[in-house]
């Protein structure tokens, strides 16, 4: 890596790494304007948000722009592919729990009226209706919520756009959620060095070689908020409405896209005990924290000591 720089985002910290020192500015410059494309379009705590529109009018057709339907495309895939355990109807729930607002802006509630959670059916995801041309229509009773999967989208978004203007590889890490970036495409040779911790300035704990598509990390140990003096995280099971019973408290795993990664990570959480199976069965590579700090590694993860190397 020639060179490096962090910016804040998305209410996160954005990563941006460059093999040729000439791109970081212009690399910078994309990840800037993408990732405020995206804030404006699809944040759940912006009122003028075409995702807070949508919101606003469930069982009703509105028009968006057509980034918000590529989003929600991208959340509908996640959910197809587990079942509905990535599922991008929670925002009512997470609003009855406490998380009305940017995590950044969340104070401790101890008075706050407990109000019922009411998930949506595991399979309401089905009735979400895309218009290419730019429109959105959710289920009656539902809010839109693209927190399992928004970040890695947005850091798929990027990297597409540095391998479509950049002249070397580069990497872009959303909040942990990490994707690679080649102008022909092809895998890094040599691979791209990414760290891992379960949050941000933690020690290292692996070292992952990446050479294509991205890494992601979902966990029960970021995100947290007290309600009513309960503790509460951002990750929940869609069958309940509530945050997961923390088996693993963080899952990182690789796939062909950031996206993929993120699908992977968030419903091994989910899972619990089952997850292990599910990522052999779907081929994924993964590394799981239990609750009690024990590790297990899935596939074809590396056994590596830590080193130096993005971190993610």
């Amino acid at each position: 890596m020639a060179a490096a720089t962090t910016f804040s985002a998305l209410g996160c910290t954005v990563f941006v790494g460059v093999h040729e020192a000439p791109d970081l500015r212009p690399a910078r410059d994309l990840a800037e304007r993408v990732l405020r494309d995206v804030d404006e379009v699809c944040s759940r705590f912006r009122a003028d948000s075409d995702l807070s529109r949508v919101n606003r009018r469930p069982g009703r057709w509105v028009e968006v722009h057509p980034l918000l339907v590529t989003a929600v495309e991208a959340a509908l895939g996640a959910a197809r592919a587990t079942g509905g355990l990535v599922h991008p109807l929670l925002g009512r729930p997470l609003v009855q729990l406490g998380y009305d607002r940017d995590h950044s802006l969340l104070s401790e509630c101890v008075d706050a009226p407990a109000l019922p959670v009411t998930p949506p059916p595991l399979d309401a995801w089905r009735e979400v209706r895309l218009d290419q041309d730019g429109a959105i229509r959710i289920p009656s009773g539902a809010a839109l919520d693209l927190g399992a999967t928004g970040k890695a989208w947005s850091a798929d978004l990027v990297a597409a756009a540095f391998a479509d203007r950049l002249t070397g590889p580069a990497v872009v890490s959303v909040g942990g959620d990490l994707a690679l970036a080649a102008p022909d495409g092809r895998p890094l040779d040599p691979p791209w060095p990414v760290a891992v911790s379960e949050r941000p300035g933690e020690p290292v704990q692996a070292l992952v070689a990446l050479d294509r598509g991205g890494l992601a990390t979902s966990s029960t140990r970021v995100r947290r908020w007290t309600r009513n003096g309960v503790r509460r995280h951002h990750l929940l099971d869609p069958r309940t409405g509530r945050p997961v019973e923390p088996v693993w408290r963080t899952v990182t795993a690789t796939g062909a896209s950031c996206v993929a990664a993120n699908t992977a990570s968030t419903a091994s959480v989910v899972l619990g005990d089952r997850a292990p199976d599910w990522l052999d069965r779907h081929g994924v590579d993964a590394r799981l924290v239990a609750a009690d700090g024990t590790v297990r590694t899935v596939g074809a993860w590396p056994q590596t000591h830590p080193e130096e190397g993005t971190a993610a």
